[in-house]
């Protein structure tokens, strides 16, 4: 089969033929339709700030197809079925994962991090990590709903726990950014702001269902946010972004008693303001980390039944063949995408 294989940072994926994986006892085998894009594979393959567990390692973390045949001791699952990819193998039995919180898992195993993953045309993977796809959602679809959808919800309900009516800010407008403005109006939201600097991302958000768009060129969003609220600040401000000054601006859109939710991921360090403001606000900063397999469950529900529309977040489609091209679209925003996937089954030689 073909892969895209990670060896080192700086580096393109190198393409090979590698032997199709054998199964063990509880795994099954999928034919790859749909793996996207995400900016985690950006931060191994670019930059070098996040890194696999072991090397050559085939990445792709969002990963939708078909059940190609099942090994020894699964049930419920056979040829053909059409299944969506949970990225993580936890372990089962610690309190995350007893829990319902599997992303948290202290031994959990996850796909492009310590497993090979869906950049490939066959994926292997434990038949628990399946969930069945509907007929009504594409295969494309299915892929990003895996991870930039289920975490912007995972951050919305289980960690915020949004109440419809309350004023939220979106800080970053990309793929889980996006999808977060389309999930709390979904979730009842009073009032959404969009924060982003890029013109598209912020174009898209109104499309999605912002009620406000603040462009972060200019002067502080916070500034302008407290502006637009009565100086009062928001409920709820969301950070997708994971640098410092965006998390920094969040804090200070909330209102008195408000919360930050903290979703993008990266190096920097953040300080909290003077205690007497944070404490005497009594502000709430926590931090989001992926989805349960229950986020993505209810994700599939809501799209299966027409409540949240994602065919337009998939924005080009790329071959396998063509994968280091797609990261570098992605890197330099190339198109203004939402999402963009690779589709290992596709014979194209040009993205759509």
């Amino acid at each position: 089969m073909l892969a895209a294989r990670f060896s080192n940072a700086r580096q393109p994926l190198d393409l090979v033929e590698t032997p199709i994986p054998d199964l063990g006892p509880g795994e099954v085998l999928v034919a790859v339709e749909a793996c996207g894009l995400c900016g985690t594979d950006l931060h191994i393959v670019h930059e070098g700030s996040i890194r696999p567990e072991r090397v050559p390692i085939t990445l792709g973390h969002e990963a939708a197809g078909v059940v190609d045949r099942v090994g020894r001791e699964v049930a419920g699952w056979k040829a053909g079925d059409r299944v969506a990819v949970y990225p993580h193998e936890p372990c089962g039995i610690c309190p995350s994962c007893t829990g319902g919180s599997e992303a948290l898992c202290p031994s959990t195993r996850v796909l492009g991090l310590h497993l090979d993953g869906g950049f490939a045309q066959y994926l292997k993977i434990r038949a628990d990590c399946l969930l069945s796809l509907p007929e009504e959602i594409p295969f494309d679809q299915g892929a990003i709903l895996t991870d930039a959808v289920s975490t912007a919800y995972h951050a919305l309900t289980r960690r915020a726990h949004l109440a419809a009516g309350e004023t939220l800010a979106v800080f970053g407008c990309g793929g889980v950014g996006h999808h977060a403005v389309k999930l709390a109006k979904l979730l009842g939201a009073g009032r959404i702001l969009a924060v982003d600097l890029e013109q598209g991302a912020l174009r898209r958000a109104g499309e999605a269902g912002a009620d406000e768009i603040i462009d972060a060129t200019g002067a502080s969003p916070a500034r302008a946010i407290r502006e637009l609220t009565g100086g009062e600040g928001v409920d709820l401000a969301l950070e997708c972004v994971g640098r410092a000054s965006t998390v920094v601006e969040a804090m200070k859109s909330l209102r008195r008693g408000g919360r930050l939710i903290v979703v993008g991921v990266g190096t920097d360090r953040v300080q909290l303001p003077p205690l007497r403001v944070f404490v005497g606000a009594e502000l709430t900063v926590m931090g989001s980390m992926g989805f349960s397999r229950k986020d993505m469950e209810e994700v599939l529900r809501l799209t299966a039944e027409g409540r949240l529309d994602v065919s337009q977040s998939v924005t080009q489609r790329w071959p396998l063949e063509k994968i280091n091209e797609a990261l570098e679209g992605l890197e330099r925003r190339v198109g203004d995408p939402v999402r963009m996937v690779v589709t290992p089954a596709a014979s194209t030689s040009d993205p759509s």
